[in-house]
């Protein structure tokens, strides 16, 4: 990932719910990518820098997207149960959905790249699951960074933060 001169620098294993709202950036800025080339790359061959892109894309999201809902799966949500967070069962859906949705993202573009082009149907099919992943993430993060992390922040006392910031450490050991 490029360095931006004057941006923020991510947020450390100290600060797991800022982790969490650095990685929604990054999430975004990916699935950019993947939105705009399935609209703007329709009917060709994707160009190399449009094929190094999306294979930066996809790997991130099976690997830090992937990490990302482990921590919340297995390190945020569960400590929130049982407070007023309603909320993380509509989460959880979206997470179960957005697998779907990547999986179908993945195959379309794994597809094209390898043999250089993309029916109009199956162009049409991927230009719908990355919309749809667009706007599932945006609703998502809008929960999560308008609900889910200030009241976390609000009932999670120190050493629960500091747990939380442990087991993602441990998770990119």
């Amino acid at each position: 990932m490029a360095i931006q001169i004057g941006a923020k620098p991510d947020s450390g294993f100290d600060d797991p719910l800022g982790m969490l709202q650095d990685c929604h950036r990054r999430i975004e800025r990916f699935l950019q990518i993947l939105w705009v080339v399935a609209d703007g790359a329709a009917g060709r061959a994707l160009t190399r820098e449009e094929t190094t892109a999306v294979h930066s894309a996809l790997q991130y999201f099976q690997t830090g997207g992937q990490r990302h809902t482990a921590d919340e799966e297995e390190s945020l949500f569960p400590r929130l149960r049982g407070g007023p967070f309603e909320e993380m069962a509509r989460l959880l859906s979206d997470h179960r959905s957005a697998i779907d949705l990547h999986q179908t993202v993945e195959v379309l573009y794994q597809g094209w790249i390898a043999s250089g082009g993309m029916s109009a149907q199956g162009a049409e099919r991927l230009q719908s699951a990355t919309t749809h992943l667009k706007h599932l993430y945006e609703e998502h993060i809008q929960i999560e960074e308008g609900v889910i992390f200030p009241r976390a922040a609000q009932a999670l006392d120190s050493d629960s933060i500091t747990a939380i910031g442990q087991e993602f450490r441990a998770r990119r050991a």
